[in-house]
């Protein structure tokens, strides 16, 4: 969906999930704001490498910028629903992920844009990929952290086969 530009300021909820069996999963990244729901489509690398983004971002604002009660950001995820909510109907597959810190507002930014393939190199009418700029607190991006690593580590008990046949020679 080329030249989407979204803003949930403040998301409602954010979550990571997957649909399908082990080995063949789809990674989601899902957030809404009231009756809006946005799904995205991310790779389980990307799951990965943003949860350990933002567990160091989170880290990083605790120490700088401490909370009011001084204390580390931290959730219960026993309290917080981190199911993906229906419907579930990906806007666009991502590209890249980037984050930010709103100080004045102590408000973290997600911000997803669209995977764009590109027919040639030198294609002058190429589309603008999509956005999604997603703002969240510091407890909401915790939960996406915990969850999403958890996420990728719930696929195969090997993730190095990624659905393959893997041959080690000594």
């Amino acid at each position: 969906m080329p030249n989407t530009e979204i803003e949930l300021k403040p998301v409602d909820f954010i979550t990571v999930g997957t649909i399908g069996p082990k080995g063949r999963r789809m990674f989601h990244l899902q957030a809404g704001k009231g009756n809006q729901i946005v799904s995205l489509v991310i790779e389980k690398e990307q799951a990965w490498a943003l949860s350990e983004a933002v567990k160091e971002l989170i880290d990083d604002l605790d120490e700088r910028y401490p909370n009011p009660d001084g204390k580390p950001t931290e959730v219960d995820m026993d309290t917080v629903d981190m199911e993906l909510r229906e419907p579930i109907e990906p806007i666009f597959r991502v590209s890249q992920m980037g984050l930010g810190y709103d100080e004045d507002n102590n408000m973290i930014v997600l911000v997803a844009q669209e995977l764009v393939p590109s027919e040639t190199d030198t294609e002058p009418d190429e589309p603008e990929p999509g956005i999604v700029r997603m703002w969240c607190d510091r407890s909401q991006m915790r939960a996406l952290s915990l969850q999403a690593i958890s996420t990728v580590q719930s696929g195969r008990a090997d993730p190095r086969q990624n659905g393959r046949v893997v041959y080690y020679w000594t």
